[in-house]
């Protein structure tokens, strides 16, 4: 049996809101301020939201001027009569700033005064509507205050990455490049029969400059500051695809080129996406889409390999998720990840990025990030280290150049 839907009710016709349902109404409202004043400013009603936000019971504020509620240097400016004037001028005003309590304490209030005008279109008073805006505001501040350290934190960590790769290049390969100049000096005096032995130690200290080349890359991509997140992501999807026999496929749809340190930050991360996809995924095709979405920027890096890495290095003690996930967070962002096997693998995030005039720049730029360390090698032309091997995780051909253009022809 199939039940039937009850009968409608029919409409009945709305009476009249009588005076004393509308001041009920009014009365009862608790979050927001609703008074009247008269034309002059004097507050001639008041309702229990108003009491509980500024303190003032009705018999203690009727009768009162509104400028009671200002503090010191607005009064001193003439903005309470300014606010009414121009409420008067434009039919009403909203604004945000400043109020005081009874006890004196000040909170942040967002306030619409509307002028009322009678039936012979004389100005009968004011219409003003109050509501408490503390928390809202201290909410905003906190997540500026947020935004300012993740900022100063981004700076810190390039700036630290830079030297690093600097130190790296400066000492660690010059020592490795001056091993190799004496091993080739000593391949020539020994007995040939040793020779073999110099060989395999010639190549060990090749492949320690090349990694090295590689790390000081991956500590300080070039082109980021100089060319912006689009043209620095695209290219390097280009360059480590390349190296790994990849095809790639770049989109990017932004409002806006990002502040720095969203840039660094969204470059850091699909850095290491890329990274995971060489490493386990078995893919060949990446794609990475960049585009605004709610704010931020939202990215998603997607491979067509195996599905598997999702299974087997989901666990947190996974070091290349866990930097991916806490830089996104650490931003106030999010990061995801999801497998499908013989499907693929995605990740995706999202992280913020504010306006450029609401990012604070508050320490001096540093030096110029935009080229590699140039090495200059006391190597001569009798000694080269091999280039970057391009089956190196963290091989790029931009490192390989450079590798080349330091060390001369073989």
């Amino acid at each position: 049996m199939t039940p039937h839907p009850p009968p409608e009710l029919p409409r009945k016709p709305a009476a009249p809101l009588a005076d004393a349902a509308f001041t009920l109404l009014v009365q009862g409202v608790l979050d927001y301020g609703i008074f009247m004043l008269d034309p002059q400013g004097y507050v001639i009603s008041w309702n229990a939201g108003a009491e509980r936000i500024k303190g003032y019971s009705a018999a203690e504020i009727v009768g009162n001027h509104f400028s009671v509620f200002y503090p010191t240097e607005d009064k001193v400016a003439g903005k309470p009569q300014w606010e009414l004037e121009t409420a008067v001028a434009d039919g009403r005003l909203e604004d945000e700033g400043w109020r005081i309590r009874k006890d004196g304490s000040r909170f942040w209030a967002n306030v619409v005064i509307t002028a009322l005008w009678d039936d012979k279109g004389r100005l009968a008073g004011f219409g003003k509507v109050t509501r408490d805006m503390s928390e809202r505001r201290a909410a905003q501040n906190a997540l500026s205050e947020r935004r300012r350290l993740f900022d100063h934190l981004v700076q810190a960590q390039e700036t630290e990455r830079r030297r690093i790769a600097w130190d790296v290049h400066d000492d660690s390969i010059q020592a490795m490049v001056a091993v190799g100049m004496r091993l080739q000096l000593l391949t020539e005096r020994v007995p040939e029969a040793y020779a073999p032995e110099l060989e395999r130690l010639d190549r060990s200290v090749r492949g320690a400059i090349s990694r090295l080349r590689n790390l000081t890359f991956r500590l300080h991509p070039p082109g980021i500051d100089r060319s912006g997140l689009v043209e620095a992501l695209s290219n390097h999807l280009t360059e480590v695809t390349s190296a790994w026999k990849m095809t790639p496929s770049f989109e990017h749809r932004l409002d806006r080129e990002p502040g720095p340190e969203t840039a660094v930050t969204v470059f850091r991360i699909a850095q290491e996406a890329l990274l995971n996809v060489y490493k386990h995924a078995d893919a060949s095709s990446i794609s990475v889409r960049v585009e605004s979405s709610g704010g931020g920027i939202l990215t998603r890096v997607a491979d067509n390999g195996n599905g598997e890495p999702m299974a087997r290095d989901a666990g947190r003690d996974h070091f290349g998720i866990i930097e991916m996930r806490e830089r996104a967070e650490t931003a106030g962002g999010w990061w995801s990840m999801g497998s499908e096997p013989g499907v693929g693998t995605t990740v995706e995030f999202w992280v913020p990025s504010p306006p450029a005039a609401e990012v604070a720049v508050e320490s001096a730029e540093a030096a110029d990030p935009t080229e590699s360390p140039e090495p200059d090698d006391p190597a001569g032309p009798t000694y080269s280290a091999d280039p970057p091997d391009p089956t190196d995780p963290a091989y790029s051909p931009e490192a390989a150049d450079s590798a080349e253009r330091a060390d001369g022809p073989r």
